[in-house]
């Protein structure tokens, strides 16, 4: 199976501190793929060092076969997209849901943006009735929908996803995550998701990597987190630690 993301031997350093620590990993195209591990470990700063938002020091990143260098390049982010923990933070709240889906389509010239952009909130549940709102107009859920579609108006191959239900109601959660799922099937995305809620990741990915202080501690199948089948004391700790986590 041919490999959407590569990393091998990342390394990331903020002021001599090493958030990475010569981190690996390899996800399959199509793929959904987890990122575990307490507030600290490393996933996030893994996302934000693949899309280019943190520094590596060393390793290497290759997405769809080409190795990427210091900074990332339109192309790139055509193919790349991101979805953040907090609606709140990524959306500019004084813009319309129309100008927030225009900007990329934007800087990328891309012609096709009224089509595009009724896709796209269509796909994600909001319909044109919502294209003229402002974003501090709609509810959190709503938000992350816009979000979603932000992302998605670009036609990406691949989304990374960092706690995307995390500032959510329980309720609404739920709503995204499956909404996320039919994207993932309809359009057959790759997903390299963050949470540090091992139902969520078990729910919406095959595999995953558990991590701790910026190093990979295991490499797991859902079903063997599920079944407990684990190698790494650290491993078993988190599933103890968390709470409602529910054999299937």
């Amino acid at each position: 199976m041919t490999a959407s993301i590569t990393v091998e031997g990342l390394e990331v350093v903020f002021d001599r501190f090493r958030a990475l620590k010569g981190v690996s990993l390899e996800v399959s195209e199509g793929e959904s793929y987890g990122l575990v591990g307490e507030s600290g470990s490393g996933k996030s700063t893994l996302l934000r060092a693949i899309t280019g938002l943190a520094p590596v020091s060393a390793g290497t990143v290759t997405v769809n076969g080409k190795t990427l260098g210091k900074t990332r390049d339109k192309a790139f982010y055509r193919e790349v997209q991101m979805v953040f923990q907090d609606p709140y933070g990524s959306l500019h709240p004084r813009q319309t849901v129309d100008r927030l889906l225009q900007e990329p389509l934007a800087i990328h010239g891309i012609a096709d943006g009224e089509k595009r952009i009724e896709r796209a909130l269509d796909e994600v549940g909001l319909g044109k009735g919502f294209r003229f709102r402002y974003a501090h107009q709609l509810s959190g859920g709503q938000r992350q929908r816009v979000a979603i579609a932000r992302a998605l108006i670009l036609e990406p191959s691949i989304l990374l996803l960092d706690e995307p239900t995390s500032a959510l109601d329980a309720s609404v959660q739920a709503e995204v995550l499956n909404l996320l799922e039919e994207v993932r099937r309809r359009r057959k995305l790759t997903f390299l998701m963050v949470s540090h809620d091992l139902a969520i990741i078990t729910h919406m990915c095959e595999r995953l990597m558990v991590m701790q202080n910026g190093e990979a501690v295991e490499t797991l199948t859902a079903s063997q987190l599920i079944g407990h089948r684990v190698s790494e004391d650290y491993t078993r700790n988190l599933l103890r630690a968390s709470e409602g986590f529910v054999r299937a």
